[in-house]
């Protein structure tokens, strides 16, 4: 193993500098990865904007990491060994003793480390980890093509299981980007009807190659009107942050239909408490998922070749695939690979 790696850090808000460390050791309930590739997230803008090197040392960011293990640490489960292809997502491992832990929700564990944001993340050669927090990834698939899946597969996936819809219903999805591509895909080959919510028509023949059987342009045409007149979608996933583009949909759920937030927008949403007494409409707040689930988003998209469509730079080049990821100038996910590994 090297003594040192390579690694883009956070050394001021909205910059990036490539730096060298010395290789640590892993402690009790830690591993070592030799980072392959990482992921480049949507969340990515505010652990990277948004630092405070005042309170805090110079962060690594990133958080759809995938390599193999260098290092165990002790107390550590033998199912996870040297060698090993693991990747780690937003939710870098639960503590096994908070209140929500015990209930088996580990997903909401009250002491979880946001990858990225808490602890370091995977814009670098080597990263730390929790155990708790590994997913195995599958040897069918690119460490490229998992590292998205990570983070932009698991939270569309695991919003669609919570949907309530069945084969055959109409199930929307709004915001076709990094969330967006994966969800129409996997909504597809879960046998829904899928309608696809986006702005302009530039994006309408890629959503229907994505798997969306029709395309609603929300600047051409009342997006909640049109799904009303196709008998309401049972469920919709949004995938944006504007308040204001969620809550004009709402009124194009079925009698029962879900409306699924993905999107953390900070902006208060605009909600009619008649519209949803009257139907029994909901809105569900989903988050990532435990690794377990990460595992069954991984293996469903081997299954069904469920991919996403990404852009590769490599780790150097970070602050370029950064803003090129800000910017929305990619279609649909940027992807860092560590130059060492490839």
């Amino acid at each position: 193993m090297k003594p040192t790696y390579r690694a883009m850090q956070v050394t001021r808000p909205g910059s990036l500098e490539l730096i060298t460390r010395n290789t640590p050791i892993p402690k009790s309930g830690e591993v070592l990865i030799e980072v392959e590739a990482c992921g480049i997230c949507g969340a990515d803008i505010a652990d990277i904007e948004g630092v405070d090197t005042a309170l805090q040392s110079p962060r690594v960011p990133g958080h759809e990491v995938v390599g193999r293990i260098a290092a165990i640490g002790e107390n550590v489960s033998t199912r996870w060994r040297l060698g090993q292809r693991v990747g780690v997502g937003r939710l870098g491992g639960h503590c096994n003793e908070c209140r929500q832990c015990r209930q088996g929700r580990f997903q909401l564990c009250e002491n979880q480390v946001f990858v990225g944001s808490t602890g370091d993340g995977g814009y670098a050669e080597m990263m730390l980890a929790r155990s708790t927090g590994l997913v195995s990834i599958p040897e069918e698939l690119e460490a490229v093509e998992a590292a998205p899946i990570l983070c932009a597969g698991i939270a569309t996936f695991n919003a669609l299981k919570k949907s309530g819809a069945e084969a055959g219903d109409l199930v929307a999805i709004q915001g076709i980007g990094g969330l967006g591509h994966m969800a129409l895909q996997y909504a597809r080959r879960m046998g829904f009807r899928v309608a696809a919510v986006g702005r302009g028509e530039d994006i309408a023949e890629d959503a229907r190659q994505l798997g969306a059987h029709l395309y609603i342009d929300s600047h051409a045409e009342d997006a909640a009107a049109r799904l009303k007149s196709l008998g309401g979608a049972q469920a919709i996933i949004t995938t944006v942050g504007q308040a204001d583009a969620v809550s004009s949909l709402l009124s194009g759920l079925a009698p029962q239909g879900r409306l699924i937030l993905l999107g953390a927008g900070k902006a208060p949403l605009a909600l009619s408490a008649g519209q949803l007494i009257v139907g029994e409409r909901s809105v569900l707040g989903s988050i990532t998922g435990t690794p377990y689930e990460n595992e069954k988003a991984l293996g469903f998209s081997v299954l069904s070749d469920v991919r996403p469509w990404i852009e590769i730079l490599p780790l150097e080049q970070a602050f370029d695939a950064y803003q090129k990821m800000k910017s929305g100038d990619v279609k649909f996910r940027m992807v860092l690979t560590m130059k060492a590994n490839t």
